[in-house]
């Protein structure tokens, strides 16, 4: 999510908030689901409107031999996620060199393997996991709502510490969060930030009376300098803390009918709105043959609140604005606006179909990889590259602008980074968006509380990444200012439409 999406395997209902999911609930999803607590910026959005090698070592409780079948214990590459099937059941172990804990996959197959011995897994509030043999002791998962996929590797047993109860003294608490960091945490440098020296100052603060209100502040006054929208930690539903960008204003329900108002102002009062997907989806066309798409989350598209139905939820809205009439002929659009300015992100795979509709070439839209070295910051797994393949039909491939600002996270930001490989690329409009683009990796700790962070880069052809910065525009407006929805202005809509207009919205723009 995403853009839940829009985590590494404890799902969280994920590019939060954390920033992140932006709805009211803190446990929503990203890439997809994420357990609660993983979305908190995010979930502000959407609701206005986001193991180490050694640690496998040394046989104690098998759970399956070895031998071609998927049967057995598997290590991922990054994640820190150990993988268990045996029969009919999968299930993940969240692991550091201190801790493994039971995580938040639970799977069960459905029907028998295909010919390639590939197994599918429905997993309870999430979307379904498949595991594909690649050799004897190889193997490959993917997430339905989740772009790419995860190598697992076997391994003889389960450590031994997989079966025990976890302490709950507030010092092995904290000993997993900064573990959990020091291992997958891709931006200490980035961050300047050192995390040993964070421990140094923190972990003396802990003790086997520390409370459980003194241990919070504890790890919030660790994360909250990172400034990260996809670091989160909950420790119950009124107890909770998402990293955010310094400036970021979260969106309440009395600004959003601000905006809306303002947006429809500067559509023009006679412009009709269609919408879908329980209004995260809206299109209008504007004068002068202009479209205007709306996208304010890349998830919860129907009541059911399933990957399955958001994807045809967001179909028939695609199939209803990319009609033949909008895409090709004398009536079709000259220009056409993108706005997610106020995005709470959600499933990543949604913004490569909405990508797939605005291109005749394939194309790639980012590589993403994760750290894979709990002792090497700089170590990675192979990055993969995330195709945007034209969609069989209609597709728009003319001029686009894209609306963004820094309440443009998550998925909205992957959606954002993924057009601009497209030709001729999309003019960027308003303010850097938040600059979260990696799923929400989330954790479960031995007191019963859960945290998250990010363990991902979404690269560019050249590899370079937007976290933190977030992704610039190349012609910056104000963006849901006070003073303009005091005026009921939209200066980067207003400006979108001159340029379209002008046919001057594909200059100078920058990959």
């Amino acid at each position: 999510m995403s853009d839940s999406a829009r985590a590494a395997l404890r799902r969280v209902p994920s590019r939060q908030p954390a920033a992140a999911d932006l709805r009211n609930d803190p446990g929503a999803r990203r890439g997809r689901r994420r357990p609660r607590g993983a979305r908190l910026l995010l979930a502000a959005v959407a609701a206005a409107t986001t193991l180490t090698a050694a640690a496998c070592a040394g046989p104690s409780r098998t759970a399956g031999a070895p031998g071609g079948s998927l049967a057995g214990v598997w290590r991922m590459d990054g994640y820190g996620t150990l993988v268990t099937i045996k029969g009919r059941s999968l299930r993940t172990y969240e692991t550091t060199a201190v801790s493994c804990l039971p995580g938040a996959v639970t799977g069960t197959r459905a029907g028998a393997p295909d010919a390639h011995g590939a197994s599918r897994f429905t997993v309870p509030d999430s979307a379904p996991v498949t595991v594909r043999p690649d050799g004897a002791d190889r193997a490959r998962l993917a997430f339905d709502d989740n772009v790419g996929r995860r190598t697992l590797h076997r391994v003889a047993a389960l450590p031994d510490r997989c079966g025990r109860r976890p302490s709950r003294d507030p010092r092995a608490v904290f000993d997993v969060f900064w573990q959990t960091f020091a291992e997958n945490y891709p931006f200490f440098r980035a961050k300047q930030t050192d995390w040993a020296a964070v421990r140094d100052r923190y972990r003396p603060r802990v003790t086997a009376r520390t409370t459980d209100a003194e241990l919070f502040t504890v790890l919030r006054e660790m994360i909250e300098p990172l400034h990260d929208a996809h670091t989160r930690v909950v420790a119950g539903p009124d107890r909770w803390f998402a990293g955010k960008r310094p400036g970021t204003v979260l969106p309440t329900p009395q600004s959003t009918a601000r905006i809306d108002k303002a947006i429809a102002a500067n559509l023009g009062g006679g412009t009709v709105q269609r919408h879908w997907a329980q209004g995260k989806l809206t299109y209008a066309d504007l004068p002068g043959r202009l479209g205007y798409l709306r996208v304010t989350q890349f998830a919860h598209y129907t009541a059911k609140d399933d990957y399955a139905g958001d994807v045809a939820a967001l179909d028939r809205a695609l199939d209803s604005v990319f009609t033949t009439a909008r895409t090709r002929g004398p009536a079709k659009l000259r220009g056409l606006i993108i706005d997610v300015r106020l995005n709470g992100g959600g499933a990543d795979p949604l913004g490569l179909r909405i990508a797939s509709r605005l291109t005749g070439r394939p194309y790639t839209a980012y590589r993403k990889q994760a750290r894979n070295d709990p002792r090497d910051p700089a170590a990675f797994t192979t990055p993969q590259p995330a195709p945007v393949r034209p969609h069989r039909g209609a597709v728009y491939t003319g001029p686009v602008a894209v609306l963004t600002g820094r309440l443009t996270i998550s998925a909205g930001e992957t959606f954002t980074q993924a057009l601009m490989g497209r030709s001729p690329a999309p003019l960027r409009i308003g303010e850097n968006t938040q600059g979260v683009f990696s799923d929400v990796l989330g954790r479960a700790l031995p007191n019963g509380w859960s945290f998250g962070l990010p363990n991902e880069e979404f690269l560019t052809p050249e590899g370079r990444t937007f976290d933190g910065t977030g992704i610039s525009p190349a012609v910056a407006t104000p963006v849901f200012t006070d003073e303009e929805l005091s005026g009921r202005r939209d200066s980067a809509l207003t400006r979108a439409r001159d340029l379209l207009t002008r046919g001057a919205a594909t200059a100078g723009q920058d990959r």
